[in-house]
């Protein structure tokens, strides 16, 4: 299984939910591929945000390896699963699709925790005590989502 998880610049967000599913599947034995992007492309390249590397690496996660990068209509057949932050990030990406099978492909990541309640991943770039709220909701959202497809 591929899996993407997209925000808006790719340094908060979903470089932490990237590391966090990574390491679940690491622990749970699972041949998954995990990968982030961001709808825009203002940090192309660069690591994540140094608040997210650093609550990352509080709850021994290591996401230095990660590289912002945007989001591409290539995705869709690169990825079984989008999984994205908030509702403009859901938007963004299906507009993007060019079939129904593409935006099936793209589900808010806290509907894992709270189904059909379409709510956000608060962005924490402009808060820095915001990091650790996001980074336990993450966590729960990608037990949840384990939990969801390995019953597939």
């Amino acid at each position: 299984m591929r899996i993407l998880m997209v925000c808006l610049g790719n340094i908060c967000r979903s470089p932490l939910a990237e590391g966090i599913l990574k390491q679940k599947i690491h622990e749970q034995g699972l041949n998954w591929t995990v990968d982030s992007a961001g709808t825009g492309f203002w940090h192309a390249g660069e690591l994540p945000d140094r608040r997210s590397i650093l609550v990352a690496r509080q709850h021994g996660i290591d996401i230095t390896d990660q590289r912002a990068r945007q989001f591409q209509p290539a995705d869709f057949d690169r990825f079984d699963h989008i999984l994205v932050m908030d509702v403009h990030n859901f938007q963004d990406v299906t507009r993007l699709a060019a079939a129904d099978t593409q935006r099936e492909k793209v589900e808010l990541i806290l509907n894992f925790l709270h189904p059909g309640d379409d709510l956000s991943v608060p962005d924490p770039y402009y808060d820095d005590n915001g990091f650790e709220e996001v980074f336990q909701m993450l966590d729960a959202a990608c037990d949840r989502f384990i939990g969801a497809a390995t019953r597939e």
